[in-house]
């Protein structure tokens, strides 16, 4: 810079920065600079730019070009509040990484423009042939730019204004330019006269098209007519009394009743993008029927129907219908021992001597008497109780619920819940529950693996009552039918041995020993289960005993160790801690 020029840019800086670079001009931002218009409360549809964003110096340039008001620039993707949050957040990002890129292109085509224009003027003594080129420089025009979502379903317009002589935006430059782009679906043709006529045409943003977005089709389902699952729970009233007759679980279906039915998955609707694109759409997944056994499929394949009349049950995967031996008396001479496939429901009682055996339920609205045996695949309910002499024996390959048990040998292999327990041998590997009613514990031995609750434990006569935690229970019963049986087939073995030889003597000692291999390999596997988790329990301290009293006389049991009461446990709570076990 000469001597001259730095004087006159100290006396006069305005007219010094005419006569510097056109490009280092736009690093120059005026006190006024283009702010965006304030709404009030942000609008988080819109894109911010800082005032040095190329954006603001071309807006910067047009106000000082036509010397005007000119209204700010606005970039807001979403004017009528229709479109996603997560779409919108999305596209500012790359809106402003795109503009920026843009702006600064046809900021340094403006700048190049003017640089050829400023050189072209001439000096003292130039040709005039350079002048004559310069008036010739092309104007530049409106130039409308179109953004597009990254999933092509909206497309957006920006018109940047025209440079010099350079021609405004009309309809027919929108169109070329949306041929060119190929934006051909979707597009809003009143918003496109819009944008030609509108005082804020430049530097705003337009929703220009919109495309139709692809819905995936809704999977298909199934409708239950009856509960998978069965809630289990006694209620107890105000008077501490259960209603063991509410615990009926048999769901009765008739033959060709519907169980459940079929909703078909739809077929998915494809969209289009703004550039006529297909977008593809996934269709519902089917589901099929949970057929199970005694069930079959209608003729259009929509519902699930009951082949049988009886009580509808969910296992596994699938729903089955087993038949219900409904007995509306008594289990006695007239009816025999009863061995059914299904579920059965006794109305009366189960008389001494006779044998109730069901794959399924067995509901008993009587007693259980002195003698019987009865055996259930499912849950066990006996409203009235089960009244013993030390040979009834009840099995449950789930829950037992009993109005109280007395004089009986109880294997369950869930949880167990009634009034009273007297005298009665109760293996369970899950819980016992003895709060209803009396809530007793009165003699016997109680084996629960998981926890024992009870009102009281023991009686004030201090009569044995053995409480044992931990462990599994149904297995060490199991493990002392064997050795029972062993022992039988060991002196049956020593008479038969005892007798002379014959080919009958040969059949039944080969027989007898085939017996007897049988539940030695059965008691092995017992042996080997118990030790599996011997260590594992030994590690956790087995279960937890909750009372409200425990007399004197009951003794507690984990595993090996063994603790007996010299007196009364009020609130009592014992469980093993450290190896040892301890009253709370």
């Amino acid at each position: 810079m000469s001597l001259k020029d730095k004087i006159k840019s100290f006396l006069f800086p305005s007219a010094a920065k005419e006569t510097e670079d056109p490009i280092a001009e736009e690093l120059y931002i005026p006190e006024e600079a283009a702010v965006p218009e304030e709404d009030g409360a942000a609008d988080e549809t819109k894109l911010e730019l800082s005032p040095d964003h190329p954006l603001n110096r071309l807006y910067n340039r047009r106000r000082q070009e036509v010397n005007r008001y000119l209204p700010s620039p606005r970039l807001c993707l979403d004017e009528d509040g229709v479109l996603p949050m997560e779409l919108v957040e999305k596209e500012k990002k790359r809106l402003k990484t795109v503009l920026t890129s843009v702006c600064k292109a046809r900021l340094k085509e403006v700048n190049n423009r003017n640089k050829q224009k400023t050189d072209s003027k001439g000096k003292d003594g130039e040709k005039e042939g350079k002048k004559k080129e310069a008036a010739e420089l092309p104007p530049l025009d409106a130039l409308p730019y179109f953004f597009l979502s990254a999933d092509k379903l909206y497309a957006w317009v920006i018109v940047f204004p025209p440079v010099g002589p350079g021609e405004e935006i009309t309809r027919e430059m929108l169109y070329e330019a949306l041929v060119d782009k190929e934006i051909d679906y979707g597009v809003d043709t009143q918003m496109m006269d819009h944008v030609c006529r509108d005082e804020r045409r430049y530097f705003n943003l337009f929703l220009i098209a919109r495309g139709k977005p692809a819905f995936d089709g809704k999977n298909g389902n199934i409708v239950d007519n009856f509960p998978r699952v069965i809630e289990r729970v006694l209620e107890v009233d105000e008077f501490g009394q259960v209603d063991y007759t509410a615990l009926n679980q048999i769901r009765n279906v008739k033959q060709g009743q519907e169980i459940c039915h079929l909703i078909r998955p739809t077929e998915g609707e494809p969209g289009r993008t703004v550039l006529d694109q297909e977008i593809p759409a996934k269709s519902g997944k089917s589901v099929p029927l949970p057929v199970g056994r005694n069930t079959e499929i209608s003729e259009d394949g929509i519902s699930l129907l009951a082949s049988i009349s009886g009580h509808v049950e969910f296992t596994g995967r699938s729903f089955h219908v087993k038949p219900v031996m409904d007995i509306p008396g008594n289990v006695d001479f007239s009816t025999g021992s009863i061995t059914f496939f299904g579920d059965v429901n006794v109305h009366g009682d189960v008389l001494s001597g006779f044998t109730v055996q069901a794959m399924g339920n067995i509901h008993v609205d009587g007693v259980v008497e002195a003698g019987s045996t009865v055996e259930a695949g499912g849950d066990l309910v006996v409203v009235k109780g089960i009244l013993g002499d030390g040979t009834t024996t009840i099995r449950a390959h789930r829950c037992v619920f009993s109005k109280y048990i007395e004089n009986a040998t109880i294997h369950v292999q869930e949880n167990l819940q009634t009034d009273c327990i007297m005298n009665s041998k109760v293996y369970c590997d899950g819980e016992v529950q003895v709060r209803s009613g009396r809530g007793s514990i009165i003699g016997g031995r109680v084996w629960a693996a998981k926890k024992i609750s009870a009102t009281a434990v023991g009686a004030q006569s201090e009569c044995k009552t053995s409480v044992i935690l931990g462990g599994l229970p149904c297995t060490s019963f199991e493990r002392e039918s064997v050795q029972r049986e062993l022992k039988e087939l060991e002196m049956e073995l020593e008479k038969l041995e005892c007798q002379l030889d014959s080919p009958v003597k040969s059949s039944l000692l080969g027989k007898l020993r085939i017996k007897m291999s049988a539940a030695d390999m059965k008691m092995r596997q017992l042996e080997e289960d118990l030790m599996n988790i011997k260590m594992d329990l030994e590690e956790k301290g087995g279960g937890r005993l909750e009372c409200g009293i425990a007399y004197a006389g009951t003794e507690i049991s984990f595993g090996s160790e063994t603790l007996r009461l010299r007196r009364a446990e009020r609130q009592c709570v014992a469980k093993m801690v450290c190896g040892e076990i301890l009253l709370m």
